[in-house]
């Protein structure tokens, strides 16, 4: 492992008058739907000048076959070399867990921007060592965003500006549930999903940090206190080498009170069956409530409870008119959109935060936030125990001036 330069050897990081070179790591599932976006983002938004330079995995042969089908110009299976190239200024990381601290904390210290796949990281001390390392990365003009791309869903952004303007009046109770069953069927096989080591944690990490992370984006507040339940429902699969120990969460239930003295209950499953990947959140004021369904991702549904008592009701909401968010570049009014947009709006908001060097959102503050909810359901968990204070959550490391991954070399 290099040893980190000292904050005095960083210089700022350079403007560049070329397109921005971007460097993808990771080529499965999420380095598809990212790379979908690269594709296609500048032909519906106005967005600064960019080349799809290179795309990185492991198997020399599948990464070169899938840069040629998802439109980048080379392919690599060595992304230390690509961080030392100088046409390479982002670097968007599809890659699991386990690689996101170490991947992302050496590009912020080359200089370059900084997408990150949710969850931020494996562990809180891994969260803690990117977060810190792209504050000083931000200081030099190098920004960092975590992608949590439900954010971009135009619904749910219609459902945040109606929150925000009082829309609903006081926010009391928010509910989310998050549930697939891509895992109901017990033979289905081993993957690094399924290994704590590699995925850090399972249903609670993969898709309860959505939910999590919708109820600080659409109310504002932050998670204060947690309880939390996670239940391994089948505890073997088969492997290469046969039935291997599963050492992550197949379900999770949790309950929070948050800083303006809402309550919130989230509930995460992948052996939820029939349900194939449906995020349900619900709001609930004292003047009005929203629903929502992934499944049904175009539509939100609004009640007004200052209406009369006769006319009250929950209405849906087409949310496709141009004047909502993000839906002026798409299709005409009524011509739904899908959830592969979602990757496409986030590119096109982290790009123009790099042109206008503001600090995009979600950052990796944020991104830590949820790591440190996520850490607090599993304490809990695994104590039988409620967490207090989850935004003072931290893991006790020490790192030197400038080296927020000394952690790693432990």
């Amino acid at each position: 492992m290099t040893t980190p330069a000292h904050p005095s050897d960083l210089m700022p990081s350079p403007q560049v008058s070329r397109p921005l070179g971007v460097a993808l790591i990771g080529y499965a599932f999420m380095g598809k739907a990212h790379s979908n976006a690269w594709r296609n983002v500048a032909s519906f938004f106005d967005v600064p000048a960019f080349e799809q330079k290179v795309l990185v995995g492991r198997d020399s042969g599948q990464v070169a076959a899938a840069a040629a089908k998802y439109g980048w110009a080379a392919s690599a299976t060595d992304w230390r070399s690509v961080l030392e190239r100088d046409d390479i200024d982002i670097v968007d990381i599809c890659a699991p867990g386990w690689m996101h601290a170490e991947i992302a904390i050496a590009a912020l210290e080359a200089g370059k921007h900084v997408l990150v796949e949710k969850p931020l990281a494996n562990t809180l001390a891994e969260a803690e060592a990117m977060t810190a390392a792209a504050a000083t990365a931000r200081e030099r003009g190098v920004q960092s965003m975590i992608g949590f791309n439900y954010r971009r869903v135009p619904a749910l952004a219609l459902a945040r500006e109606l929150i925000s303007e009082g829309r609903l009046g006081t926010i009391r109770h928010i509910r989310a549930a998050y549930l697939q069953d891509w895992l109901s069927n017990a033979e289905s096989p081993m993957t690094w999903r399924l290994r704590k080591e590699t995925a850090g944690s399972g249903a609670l990490g993969d898709i309860a940090s959505h939910a999590i992370d919708q109820i600080h984006y659409l109310t504002g507040q932050t998670i204060l206190e947690a309880s939390g339940v996670l239940k391994t429902f089948v505890t073997q699969r088969p492997g290469p080498s046969g039935l291997e120990e599963v050492t992550v969460d197949d379900a999770a239930w949790a309950t929070f009170w948050l800083t303006g003295g809402m309550g919130a209950s989230v509930e995460a499953s992948r052996v939820a069956t029939g349900r194939k990947n449906s995020l349900k959140v619900e709001v609930y004021g004292t003047e009005g409530a929203l629903t929502f369904d992934l499944e049904s991702l175009n539509e939100l549904n609004f009640l007004d409870a200052t209406a009369l008592v006769r006319e009250q009701g929950f209405r849906r909401i087409l949310v496709n008119e141009p004047e909502h968010p993000y839906l002026e570049a798409w299709w005409p009014q009524g011509h739904i959109i899908g959830w592969e947009h979602t990757f496409t709006h986030q590119i096109r908001d982290f790009l123009l935060a790099i042109d206008g060097g503001t600090p995009p959102s979600p950052s990796f503050e944020e991104g830590l936030a949820v790591q440190r909810v996520l850490a607090a359901v599993e304490e809990s968990a695994n104590n039988k125990s409620t967490v207090t204070r989850v935004d003072q959550m931290t893991f006790d490391f020490r790192p030197s001036p400038g080296d927020p991954k000394e952690f790693l070399s432990r």
